[in-house]
């Protein structure tokens, strides 16, 4: 294990800022992929397959969901 000294962030400079969070997004990428999912995660994931099978919830498309984000912000 190695010690890094690690300055108070709002002490870095843009540089050292943007290093770290580059650390920190690899870091997270290679902690996801060693972990599983959750259960609740396949669960919600079957229920909204079926839904999409029997025709009680349907995808929308890009233009659907850019006009209806429109509206929430009106």
């Amino acid at each position: 294990m190695t010690v890094q000294t690690v300055p108070p962030v709002n002490e870095m400079t843009t540089a050292q800022l943007d290093e770290l969070i580059e650390a920190l997004q690899e870091a997270r990428s290679i902690r996801s992929e060693r972990e599983e999912p959750p259960a609740w995660h396949g669960e919600i994931l079957r229920q909204r397959e079926e839904a999409i099978k029997n025709g009680t919830d349907r995808f929308l498309t890009l233009d659907e969901v850019e006009a209806r984000l429109r509206e929430r912000v009106r």
